[in-house]
């Protein structure tokens, strides 16, 4: 039993608990009761009180790279395409490798769950070794079977990527912490043959597809120039855009284009801090929701923005929104909670599993401490939590009932280790990395 202050479960929308008691069995919620009832019904094995504290379903990540940590701050304050092709792209062909994606990904897992996700959407080489690391700390993750045109560390191209994306989903089909979406790098990344390929799979297989899509004005340039037509039209011709479809960014779209994305029921999923730190533009969220379409957030790597907080990301969203809007009542507080649990869950295929506090789903929640002189005086605890507290208040992370965060520590990581061989990387990156930028 999970004694707290407030709750606010996503589900039923607008709803917020006070002095309930959220009660989990075998990694499940059972129930949400008014403390007062709640021994009339139940005993606990252990209980937990947070008198303080608000709970909330924990923060799906909807879109990250996970390993990509590793280069953090590397190359900052640039355009995408420099960013990527003189910078971030020379440093992964140099580093990339199993023990980088372990190292990266224990790090990025740590903060994530130091910051209240209790589920991340990854993108990015070596996958095997992601799961493996999912499944030491605890954590839920959508692992992205990436594919582009070009060989790496992981593989020699599309054949062997998609047969190793493949094959890691059988291996792992039945661990509940574990679910799979095709990774497609991007329309610019992929020859139109192997995106046909994707859509054949994904639909045999029933998984979502996870895709970079309208990020920049310069990759809606080249479409138009390379293929005469936008690349959402593009996709659309070869039948990748469905329901299961995740679009990632869409900072340029025209008005036709939204009332597309509506039929055909894709998904979007908004970056705002990664847009706005690359200069890339601004996804229309409000517009978007307003017209029907799912809208998650993500945080991108760590090495566009530079952190993995939801929270964060969270309030950015929805400032941002009100910015391009011009209209400070669009995408209100429950709706940004609503994009970065439930909506990112609902975009995974994962609505009925997590995403909100509701009876029969898994116990991913997340508890934020909201006494801090920061959240001073408090009127609304959706409002504090949205508005003005910060990942530094998260104490607790409970991830299928595991107590994956326990007052502001991890249980299953060990820090210090991961920081000594971060430190490490750093050592050989750093030197590495100034020679590229020389060359």
């Amino acid at each position: 039993m999970i004694y707290a202050r407030w709750i606010i479960p996503v589900e039923p929308a607008g709803a917020i608990y006070e002095q309930h008691v959220l009660v989990i069995r075998d990694g499940r919620i059972l129930a949400i009761l008014p403390a007062a009832q709640v021994h009339s019904r139940f005993r606990a094995k252990e209980s937990v009180e947070l008198p303080a504290h608000v709970l909330i379903p924990g923060f799906i990540n909807a879109h990250t790279h996970t390993a990509m940590i590793l280069l953090r701050g590397l190359a900052d304050d640039l355009p995408l395409l420099p960013w990527l092709q003189q910078h971030i792209w020379p440093a992964e062909s140099r580093w990339l490798s199993p023990e980088f994606v372990r190292d990266g990904g224990e790090l990025a897992i740590a903060e994530m769950l130091r910051s209240g996700t209790t589920c991340f959407n990854d993108m990015y080489f070596f996958p095997e070794i992601t799961a493996e690391v999912v499944r030491h700390s605890g954590i839920r993750a959508c692992l992205g079977m990436l594919v582009v045109d070009f060989p790496s560390a992981w593989g020699s191209g599309p054949r062997e990527y998609l047969a190793k994306g493949t094959a890691l989903r059988d291996q792992y089909k039945e661990d509940p912490l574990l679910s799979f979406a095709f990774a497609p790098h991007a329309p610019y990344t992929l020859a139109g043959n192997w995106l046909k390929e994707v859509r054949t799979l994904a639909d045999e297989l029933e998984v979502p597809v996870h895709m970079h899509l309208h990020e920049t004005a310069h990759e809606i340039e080249q479409s138009l120039q390379q293929y005469g037509k936008r690349p959402l039209a593009r996709l659309a011709e070869l039948g990748l855009l469905t329901p299961n479809f995740m679009a990632v960014h869409m900072t340029q779209l025209t008005d036709a284009e939204i009332d597309d994305l509506v039929h055909c029921g894709a998904h979007v999923v908004h970056c705002p801090e990664s847009n706005l730190k690359l200069a890339s533009g601004f996804c229309p969220a409000a517009k978007l929701l307003a017209a029907g379409v799912n809208v998650s957030i993500g945080t991108d790597s760590a090495a566009s923005n530079n952190d993995l907080d939801m929270l964060g990301e969270m309030r950015s969203a929805a400032l941002l929104a009100k910015g391009v809007a011009a209209d400070a009542a669009v995408l209100p507080a429950a709706t940004a909670l609503r994009m970065a649990t439930l909506n990112g869950a609902r975009a995974l295929g994962l609505e009925q599993e997590t995403g909100s506090l509701l009876p029969g789903k898994w116990a991913d929640i997340t508890a934020v401490d909201l006494s801090e002189p920061e959240c001073q005086p408090l009127y609304s605890p959706l409002s504090q939590l949205v508005y003005a507290a910060s990942r530094r208040q998260v104490s607790d992370v409970w991830v299928a009932g595991r107590h994956l965060l326990r007052g502001g520590q991890l249980t299953r990581l060990d820090l210090g280790n991961i920081m000594e061989r971060i430190l490490r990387w750093q050592q050989r990156i750093a030197p590495a990395s100034a020679e590229i930028i020389q060359a």
